[in-house]
């Protein structure tokens, strides 16, 4: 690990970039050009200490999950990603597999969508990139977790969507990672997530063995928020080509009940999102 080149490219990947360059608002006056250190932290999830210390050339190794955040919070290039990971001492991601480096442009996309729930997920349900929207929407979800993970293990699976409707999920969910595991026989972790909850979920197993296939297409879902009630949504899915993600936007229909709640939750759930700052 070189920690003086590493420190270097991370001071110049903040100094490039402007606070509107990632969906910030550009606040009182500021001394020098660029993000401030801790608003770099906030995007990538760590402490602001942690980040400083990799700034100043003494900080630890870091992980492979936390490079992929730096990336994707300074907006690195795919280029510029795997030099990071280079001076951290790591492999970057192989090419075969569903990348977990978001492309600039997606995430400049993802930071002015301001009034939309919008996340970009790996084909088979990694999170990678989420903004204010959609954490106040789901409760919140660490970069690195997989939704489908979630949907079959963890309760908050359960309580995000009315009980009718969610059958329907999980038979969406597994017939899209029937499909992704076909594409890619040689891509180790959809497969992996598929033994994990083949293992641990049994309703997840039963519906393994229908053997049912569809790709993730758009649609309109209902979500229970305790806050502003039912939300019914349309979710667009949007391909990006190559990566195998997808930016997943969800807008409700002007003049609707849920278009208001919507607003509401604009208001009152963003209140409760504080930037994850204890996480290294």
């Amino acid at each position: 690990m070189d920690r003086t080149e590493l420190a270097d490219f991370l001071r110049r990947g903040r100094a490039r970039l402007e606070p509107s360059d990632v969906g910030l608002p550009a606040g009182s006056r500021r001394r020098t050009p660029g993000l401030r250190r801790e608003e770099v932290a906030a995007l990538a999830g760590m402490s602001v200490d942690y980040y400083t210390r990799l700034e100043q050339s003494r900080g630890p190794h870091p992980s492979r999950q936390m490079l992929g955040a730096l990336a994707r919070a300074l907006r690195l290039t795919g280029d510029e990603r795997d030099h990071l990971f280079h001076l951290a001492g790591e492999e970057p991601p192989r090419a075969t597999s569903a990348s977990p480096h978001v492309r600039p442009g997606l995430l400049l996309i993802l930071d002015r969508l301001h009034d939309a729930p919008a996340h970009v997920v790996t084909d088979y349900g990694e999170l990678l990139a989420q903004n204010a929207m959609s954490a106040a929407l789901t409760g919140g979800t660490e970069p690195g977790e997989n939704l489908v993970r979630r949907f079959f293990t963890d309760p908050r699976g359960h309580t995000l969507f009315p009980p009718e409707d969610r059958p329907e999920h999980a038979r969406s969910h597994v017939a899209n990672l029937r499909a992704v595991t076909a594409a890619r026989p040689d891509d180790p972790a959809p497969a992996a997530l598929v033994a994990e909850l083949h293992s641990t979920s049994a309703e997840f197993a039963t519906l393994w063995e229908s053997h049912e296939v569809a790709v993730r297409r758009s649609a309109t879902k209902r979500f229970l928020h305790p806050t502003v009630g039912l939300l019914e949504l349309d979710c667009e899915v949007l391909l990006s080509s190559g990566d195998h993600h997808f930016l997943i936007v969800h807008t409700a229909r002007p003049g609707t009940e849920s278009h208001e709640r919507l607003r509401l939750l604009r208001v009152v759930g963003l209140q409760n999102m504080a930037p994850a700052t204890g996480r290294r």
